[in-house]
């Protein structure tokens, strides 16, 4: 497909789903009132899918990972909208919609294809759209397969409140009756194997990466990136909310749907290839000031405590002094700067050991430059530090020879 129509294609259908979008979130509203900030964070996460999309596709046409992401968004918008038009029919206001059951059963497919879409070909396709190798053929059939099946199941099965539980007394006009624990078994092994297959994806991009070099691994790394971030973030609050330390409210949903947003921003930076050399950059920033950050937090909880439990002792009271907050704040400002040098000499150290060992060499060679007066030993040592820092093929020093000055005749 040439630029220009796959430029109007997908860009049609970003617009495609911001309208279905937009119905949804009207169905929402009169649903569910109370969960329409959710709802809405929800939308907007799925456009940022569909924006990456659509980009992608339209500088991109040939790599299919932007048509993935199209097309995902796509059946997973029109999914939450089926469902959301059938609990509207059924039970918001039953009997004001036609063919409420059996646009149900399409939404629960079409957001479940959209999903497993994503965790499955997106992965094992990114970033080139290509197979890994040939041996990973099999596994795109299975989940080919497995997708296939999975939409059969969805279709016959008589019941559809897996798809939403809001819909679980709702019977499936296509449904085969009496069988219902047969295909809740037959759903529930279905989505482990797809589930499975993700698996198999994400270390099919582990091994991708281990073999990349230049541009694809800068790629893989970006992508990489995104997801490590957004698990972290996930795992974050996640661990806030079993601690207590904060709530389910819309705070914990808006950085929920924060953490998932960058996914598809890691990707389309990727893909697009912009500042894709930054990102070892990046990684190391995150990794030392995230580290600083944890470490301080450490420092500074400890110095409070400790100081407090020191007062008391020796007064007898225990009290929160404004002095302890002060002081402890006092050393944490001095050991910002100090902490944080260190910090980068030990991640640099452990995990960019060529540029940690580049950076001593050019020290050394400065050194030696300052003190060495020997032409030929400098050239041996200016040899040497080529060699080791920028690794070349081969390597050679061209002196030029010093110009003869002749007398003029007088």
């Amino acid at each position: 497909m040439s630029k220009r129509p796959a430029f109007w294609l997908a860009w049609f259908t970003w617009g495609l789903y911001l309208a279905m979008a937009i119905v949804t979130l009207v169905f929402q509203s009169k649903n569910a009132p109370s969960e329409f900030a959710g709802d809405l964070l929800n939308a907007l996460i799925l456009l940022a899918f569909a924006t990456v999309g659509a980009f992608i596709a339209s500088r991109q046409p040939q790599n299919p990972i932007g048509w993935i992401f199209c097309i995902g968004t796509l059946f997973w918008g029109l999914g939450v909208l089926l469902l959301e038009y059938a609990v509207y029919t059924l039970i918001t206001e039953p009997g004001s919609l036609p063919a409420g059951p059996l646009l149900g059963v399409f939404g629960g497919w079409a957001r479940g294809f959209g999903w497993f879409l994503f965790i499955t070909f997106l992965l094992l396709l990114f970033p080139n759209g290509r197979l890994p190798s040939p041996r990973w053929r099999f596994l795109a059939w299975l989940i080919t397969g497995l997708l296939a099946a999975y939409a059969i199941a969805s279709f016959l099965a008589p019941a559809i409140g897996n798809s939403d539980t809001r819909l679980a007394a709702v019977r499936n006009p296509l449904g085969i009756s009496g069988a219902e624990d047969l295909f809740a078994t037959l759903q529930f092994l279905l989505s482990l194997g797809l589930f499975a297959a993700s698996v198999a994806c994400i270390v099919a991009v582990v091994l991708r990466f281990r073999r990349a070099r230049g541009v694809e691994r800068q790629q893989l790394k970006w992508f990489a990136y995104g997801a490590a971030l957004s698990t972290l973030m996930l795992v974050a609050i996640i661990s806030n909310i079993i601690a207590g330390w904060i709530n389910s409210g819309p705070i914990t949903t808006t950085s929920f749907y924060l953490a998932v947003v960058c996914i598809p921003i890691s990707a389309g930076i990727a893909i697009l290839k912009y500042r894709l050399y930054d990102i070892d950059v990046i990684i190391n920033r995150t990794v030392v000031y995230g580290t600083l950050t944890l470490s301080l937090t450490l420092v500074y909880f400890g110095l409070v405590i400790g100081l407090q439990a020191l007062s008391g002792w020796i007064t007898g009271h225990t009290f929160q002094s404004p002095v302890i907050v002060v002081v402890s704040t006092l050393a944490i400002a001095a050991l910002f700067q100090p902490l944080r040098q260190r910090i980068q000499a030990i991640i640099d150290h452990r995990f960019y050991r060529r540029k940690y060992d580049a950076e001593k060499l050019l020290a050394a060679f400065s050194a030696t430059l300052r003190n060495e007066v020997d032409l030929s030993e400098l050239s041996a040592h200016l040899l040497a530090v080529v060699q080791e820092t920028m690794q070349p093929v081969h390597v050679s020093l061209w002196l030029r020879q010093p110009e003869q000055r002749t007398k003029k005749p007088a």
